[in-house]
């Protein structure tokens, strides 16, 4: 076949990839060949055309598969790196409960349970702990609730915890 040929074939393929009969017929006259090397070249384009679009498809699954792994190792890294600071931040408190002669934290009530309202740490907690004089025992939702609502409103009700929130450069590493 001749380029023009191929180009006509083509520009056929291209508007239907599928071929009819009628067309097989219409296509091999206008062409001067037999139809049956129009169905053969038509199934060979097919394949071709196949071919190309699972490479293409395999392709952009092979980057949404890399962008994903990346994406996992990030999130990864992120929650090493949380569970570091979660770390640091209970060996700090509990490290400052057993310096003060404190019974370490067990409870899991919040100190809303006494006042009869909402469990949500989002509520306004009073916190009403004491860490200096190690008389009051701080639950552990409510020694949260005075860390996180006291650090976010700049202030709190509970009593002073030596380096609490802070690292060992004096920053404050609650995010």
């Amino acid at each position: 076949m001749n380029e023009d040929q191929v180009r006509l074939l083509e520009s056929s393929f291209d508007a239907g990839k599928k071929l009819e009969p009628d067309r097989k017929f219409q296509l091999a006259r206008e062409l001067g060949v037999p139809p049956r090397q129009i169905a053969i070249w038509y199934q060979n384009k097919r394949a071709r055309w196949k071919n190309q679009s699972l490479e293409l498809d395999y392709t952009a699954l092979q980057t949404e598969l890399e962008s994903a792994l990346a994406d996992k190792k990030e999130l990864q890294q992120e929650v090493d790196d949380l569970r570091v600071e979660l770390k640091h931040a209970q060996d700090i408190l509990f490290g400052n409960f057993r310096t003060a002669a404190t019974p370490p934290v067990t409870s899991l009530s919040s100190c809303c349970d006494e006042g009869g309202g909402s469990s949500s740490l989002n509520d306004d907690v009073g916190c009403s702990g004491n860490f200096a004089n190690g008389h009051d025992q701080l639950e552990l939702e409510e020694l949260y609730a005075c860390l996180m609502l006291g650090t976010a409103k700049g202030s709190s009700s509970c009593g002073q915890i030596p380096n609490a929130g802070l690292n060992n450069s004096g920053r404050n590493f609650w995010v």
